[in-house]
């Protein structure tokens, strides 16, 4: 197990505040200023925030009037998630000039398996050197990269030396690494997890690894099994080319919260057809529907309904929307609502839903 480990070479590559990177490489005169994408707006949440802005604590999924007291001159600026695709597609095939076995996180992450690589370089962090410069070059961003025998410790690795850096754990560190590392930085221990080890006087990777499994499962429950083997340096997961997606969702954010039902039903008519718009694009149907509400104390409430077949339509998504809103009385007044779609018929799933059901999928004039 332990030789298979350390015959991996993987790679993380994590652009440096992408979206607002893009925004500064477009518009020299916002260069070297606090910037924020998204936000704007009076309820806007902020999608991205450049390294200007960070010194003053700025971050995404900051709501935009938090954003400006902490920075009154930040600069903020509308998202162009088409230009930020653009800028991904060019990146992801320097990616492919190197290997075919890429992972894409999102726009601005992947996961890349360089063991054996189509520069024929034995050396991982060299090819990393490499992928960095030739973005830098082509694209004009920085990248920022991490490398080792898993993806795990790539990805903690990644965030160590940004902007503009790289970090490699060669396999004989890879223990001494995770004992070292505080757990807040181990990939999937949230605040809430965090506080919850520190409540157990958990703090570093060493102390995670003072518990035995039973401890660790007893307290987190299946999270504490993936914990009792990561920081032992176990993480067998494949970098997977064809990741599948899992959901497909749409949301609104209002600029003033809402109480009437009557209103939440307009909002969510518009998300229904903005999600069954990104359904079609990407050829896709689900059966699983989740509404997602967020009150005005930005409590966030989930509730899902599984259908017997699989839609996309926008009709159908909003009457299983409409039931699950009058599901329960709400809380509060409302400031987001949002419709995901999940069980999607993607791989094995869409090969049986040819063989056994029908999409049902209903015409309507507009």
């Amino acid at each position: 197990m332990e030789e298979v480990l350390a015959n991996r070479k993987i790679i993380h590559v994590d652009m440096d505040a992408f979206y607002a990177s893009v925004e500064q490489m477009d518009n020299p005169k916002l260069r070297e200023k606090p910037l924020a994408v998204g936000g704007g707006g009076k309820r806007g949440v902020i999608s991205a925030a450049s390294y200007e802005a960070r010194v003053f604590g700025v971050r995404s999924a900051m709501p935009g009037f938090k954003a400006r007291k902490l920075c009154p001159d930040l600069i903020f600026v509308r998202p162009r998630f088409d230009r930020y695709k653009e800028i991904s597609s060019q990146i992801r095939k320097i990616f492919f000039e190197y290997t075919d076995l890429v992972e894409p996180l999102s726009l601005d992450e992947a996961y890349l398996d360089v063991t054996e690589n189509k520069k024929g370089n034995p050396s991982a962090t060299l090819i990393a050197q490499q992928i960095r410069k030739q973005i830098f070059d082509e694209v004009g961003l920085t990248a920022s990269a991490g490398i080792s025998i898993n993806k795990f410790i790539a990805k903690v690795a990644s965030d160590y030396n940004k902007p503009n850096g790289q970090k490699t754990v060669n396999p004989e560190d890879v223990i001494e690494f995770l004992e070292v590392l505080d757990v807040k930085k181990f990939y999937g221990v949230g605040k809430v997890t965090q506080a919850k080890m520190y409540q157990m006087g958990i703090y570093t990777g060493k102390d995670l690894k003072s518990k035995s499994e039973e401890f660790l499962t007893q307290h987190f429950g299946k999270s504490g099994g993936h914990y009792y083997k990561i920081v032992r340096g176990i993480h067998l997961s494949e970098v997977k080319p064809n990741r599948e997606r899992k959901s497909l969702a749409a949301e609104r954010t209002f600029s003033e919260n809402i109480a009437s039902e009557i209103y939440m039903l307009e909002r969510l008519e518009n998300i229904a057809e903005e999600l069954q718009k990104r359904l079609k694009n990407n050829k896709v149907s689900g059966r699983t529907v989740t509404l997602k509400i967020r009150y005005s104390d930005f409590s966030l409430q989930t509730r899902s309904k599984t259908l017997p077949y699989f839609v996309n339509d926008a009709d159908i998504l909003l009457e299983t929307a409409r039931e699950l809103l009058y599901q329960e009385k709400m809380r509060d007044s409302v400031r987001l609502l949002g419709i995901s779609l999940s069980n999607l018929n993607t791989g094995k799933e869409k090969k049986k839903e040819k063989e056994e059901v029908e999409i049902i999928q209903l015409r309507f004039d507009f």
